[in-house]
């Protein structure tokens, strides 16, 4: 049974959010996928989105970084409406680094290539760029697989590339969509001490979403439960598994933690 991350890093908390949806709706036809979203994310936590498929947790990410605009409502970050600024200008001016849940590397290049084609747009300093990307495949154990072609790696392996490729850019703010999904469970517990150590070490605001609620409440300090489009439930995951709106629509009475 998984563990409640046993301490929280509090002290260089921002309580001035980082991020920020307000009121946020969107429609695909005739589908209502998001109504009137809202919550914050504060600077140095790891924040969490639970939820089963199709609930709209991607598409908060997409609403994020740019790629959809919402039907209504507000997204800030950095207390800076940023609706109408393209994908290029989120990424640079404040800083966000994104983890899809699948692929995010090019496929025939080597580990090695793969960063250093990412580094090339994101590290113009060259010394800079060769120190950042042996910093980043040492940190995560990679060394060894360097030149091996992305296809061959294992999903673990493509995982860390892929955050190490978002690291290139110093990011403040880390999007990680359905980062457990199709993992063993080693590679989940090896996955989860990196997203730690990112916080703690590197003091990245992390968002992560989910529908593995064991493997996000384990290293989340606080989270939200979508369900039918609506934030229904936030809180600590010790909170948040006792909240009976959270129970009836997501945990079921049976769920346990710890």
């Amino acid at each position: 049974m998984a563990i409640i991350k046993k301490f929280r890093i509090k002290s260089f908390k921002n309580k001035k959010p980082i991020l920020k949806l307000d009121k946020v709706s969107l429609a695909f036809e005739k589908r209502q996928i998001l109504q009137d979203i809202s919550f914050e994310i504060n600077k140095g936590e790891i924040f969490g989105m639970l939820g089963p498929n199709g609930v709209g947790k991607s598409t908060i990410f997409n609403l994020i970084t740019g790629l959809i605009s919402p039907d209504k409502g507000s997204i800030f970050i950095k207390d800076e409406k940023v609706n109408d600024f393209p994908i290029f200008m989120r990424t640079t001016k404040f800083n966000i680094g994104y983890v899809p849940q699948y692929g995010g590397y090019f496929y025939d290049l080597t580990l090695l290539q793969n960063l250093q084609a990412v580094g090339e747009i994101l590290v113009k300093n060259t010394r800079e760029r060769i120190e950042k990307i042996n910093y980043l495949t040492s940190k995560f154990d990679l060394e060894s697989i360097r030149d091996i072609k992305a296809k061959f790696l294992s999903g673990g392996q493509k995982k860390k590339l892929v955050i190490a490729m978002a690291l290139l850019g110093d990011p403040e703010l880390l999007l990680l969509d359905e980062c457990f999904a199709a993992l063993d469970v080693m590679t989940i517990k090896m996955l989860q001490q990196i997203i730690v150590n990112l916080q703690s070490e590197n003091r990245i605001t992390i968002c992560i979403c989910d529908h593995q609620a064991r493997d996000l409440l384990t290293c989340v300090d606080v989270a939200v439960v979508l369900s039918e489009g609506k934030v229904i439930a936030r809180g600590t995951p010790s909170e948040l598994v006792k909240n009976p709106n959270a129970q009836t629509a997501y945990f079921g009475d049976s769920f346990k933690f710890n």
